[in-house]
């Protein structure tokens, strides 16, 4: 490789950034990397290592039945250096692929500087540079990168904090309770959850004596009232949500012809209608005390909830409004964007993108077209929706299983209906076609070697809450 081989730009060495330099330089092209720390030093951050982790040791549920056990096989497919070293570095965790920390940011460090075509470069990043780039700074990306960066795509387009309501796979929600329609008779884009006062009660005397995430120091949030959580707006008084998220007015209940006690409302979040979230429900409630309140609500006895509330500190893009899903900024097809600043939640989720964006800001460099992966897969299902979404009140999301098409429905039998697949007939061949789609798409259309992956297979009683 000589000195006139193309050369990209990555900033953060995060484990999208780590992982984007990697994926760029393992097709022949020079990375400059770009990572503050030790120099500058983070509130979350205890070490100068790359792909530090700081809130888990977890990549998320193994097997054929769970929606990160195939973006886990996705990647080892094609070699990714997170999953890599995850392999490599596991502790025991039931169903779930956790790591030792430090041993798992030594190999992360230890495979980027010793990559001869990738230069690290230490000290802070205060614009957006010039020339092909990836930009992975995480959520806690420095004040002056988030400037350029609103100044790049549009001063409404950058978030700082991650006000997050649940979302519920819409297979889930009972449509017998559940009706269609948009106040006073306006255009019918929301799902309507009614409740009578005894249900009220019950639901608002659980939501006040459920717990909430207590966050970190250096989170310290300030909550603004557009984004009020709904436990702190309950804390206001037992009418207070009827009076405002939860308000019936203009809501005429189809079986009753009269507005309900209350209403929970729920807003259609991608473009084919399989992900609805829940209108002004902003939590930090802990994940198990959220899903019990959720279920309080009249046609949600069932839900399924694909991404949880949060309330934390974080940068992200909206990213319908400014992403391809080839994660290249619309304003700048130059620059591209990985892990969380991209929308997503999750380490593996963070890793993934970080393989997309290093793989095509690499492509581009070798004068290659960028590519989006099969919407089979459960990365070219992630990326899409992050390109697709409903930009009004955008969240980041977790890869799910209704980021990718259901299975065609089963021939109907013999009274003439159509049997409805449970979960644990429907996630293994859902796997194995995005995985069969994902390894064809890597071999033939982006050139990549590819490996068929063992999947580690769970025991079958210790399955957790399927997402």
């Amino acid at each position: 490789m000589t000195a006139s081989s193309p050369t990209i730009t990555v900033v953060g060495a995060g484990l999208a950034g780590s992982e984007a330099a990697l994926a760029a330089a393992r097709l022949g092209v020079r990375v400059r990397l770009f990572e503050m720390r030790p120099v500058k030093m983070t509130p979350a951050h205890r070490t100068g290592n790359f792909a530090e982790l700081v809130c888990s040791t977890s990549l998320g549920g193994e097997g054929e039945m769970q929606a990160k056990g195939l973006l886990q096989a996705e990647l080892r497919s094609v070699g990714g250096a997170i999953v890599t070293a995850a392999d490599a570095s596991r502790v025991p965790a039931g169903n779930a692929l956790a790591v030792d920390r430090d041993e798992f940011s030594a190999r992360v460090t230890g495979a980027v500087r010793e990559h001869p075509l990738i230069e690290v470069v230490p000290g802070e990043v205060g614009a957006v540079p010039e020339g092909i780039a990836v930009i992975a700074t995480g959520p806690l990306t420095s004040d002056a990168l988030a400037a350029d960066l609103m100044r790049l795509t549009g001063s409404e387009r950058l978030s700082f904090y991650d006000a997050a309501a649940p979302v519920i796979a819409y297979e889930s929600i009972n449509l017998d309770v559940a009706w269609r329609a948009g106040r006073y008779g306006q255009s019918a884009d929301y799902l309507n959850c009614p409740f009578t006062k005894e249900e009220y009660l019950r639901f608002f005397a659980a939501l006040e004596q459920a717990r909430a995430h207590t966050p970190h120091d250096w989170e310290g949030l300030e909550f603004f009232e557009g984004c009020m959580p709904i436990e702190e707006i309950a804390r206001r008084g037992v009418d207070t949500p009827r009076f405002g998220p939860m308000s019936p007015k203009g809501l005429d209940d189809p079986r009753t012809g009269r507005w309900p006690y209350a209403v929970a409302q729920l807003r259609q979040e991608d473009r084919e209608g399989r992900m609805w979230s829940l209108v002004g429900f902003q939590t930090g409630l802990k994940w198990g005390d959220q899903k019990a309140v959720v279920q309080l609500i009249p046609g949600l006895e069932n839900a399924e909830i694909v991404r949880y509330g949060v309330m934390h500190r974080n940068t992200y893009l909206n990213a319908p409004e400014v992403l391809d899903s080839t994660l290249q900024l619309r304003a700048d097809r130059q620059k591209f964007v990985a892990g969380v600043l991209a929308g997503t939640e999750g380490y593996l989720e963070s890793a993934a993108t970080g393989w997309l964006a290093g793989t095509n800001a690499a492509r581009l460099a070798l004068g290659l077209a960028p590519l989006t992966p099969p919407a089979e897969s459960m990365l070219g299902g992630l990326t899409r929706y992050l390109a697709s979404a409903n930009p009004q009140g955008f969240q980041p999301m977790n890869v799910n299983w209704a980021l990718v098409p259901e299975l065609p429905a089963p021939p109907p039998g013999p009274n003439g209906k159509v049997r409805k697949l449970g979960k644990r007939e429907k996630r293994p061949p859902m796997f194995r076609r995005g995985l069969a789609a994902f390894m064809a798409w890597a071999g033939e259309e982006a050139g990549l070697p590819v490996t068929p992956p063992a999947v580690p297979q769970p025991e079958e009683d210790a399955l957790p809450a399927l997402r």
